[in-house]
């Protein structure tokens, strides 16, 4: 059950960060293409399964955030995540806002995904 998790997991992530990256180049360029039904919807549903998916995973190998700083890294990095891409897709006014947040959203996932690899808090100070 957890491989199939695993895969899950990390087919979620892949296509979370493709809709992410899809969803900030159509704000730029092709803003009705984020009004579409689908586009508002599909990202929640992704995103809601790489949750659970992550949540199912820790439970089935009796992982606690709070005894794995890894772990809590990966959480809290997560939540900077979000703000940023918040901030790249809809709240940002300027073009130069929006570049900043979508490149610091970027950032945020590259170091979670490091710290995935690693399992280390601080994976690029070894």
């Amino acid at each position: 059950m957890y491989i199939i998790l695993k895969h899950l997991h990390l087919t979620c992530i892949t296509l979370s960060i493709c809709l992410f990256t899809l969803r900030f180049y159509w704000r730029k360029q092709n803003p009705l293409m984020l009004q579409k039904k689908w586009v508002k919807i599909l990202p929640h549903g992704i995103d809601s399964l790489l949750l659970a998916s992550a949540i199912s995973m820790a439970w089935i190998a009796s992982i606690n955030p709070l005894e794995q700083p890894w772990l809590a890294a990966k959480i809290i990095a997560l939540f900077a995540y979000i703000m940023a891409g918040t901030f790249a897709l809809k709240r940002a006014q300027t073009a130069r806002a929006q570049n900043i947040s979508f490149a610091l959203a970027l950032m945020c996932f590259a170091y979670i995904i490091a710290v995935a690899i690693s399992k280390q808090p601080f994976p690029f100070m070894n």
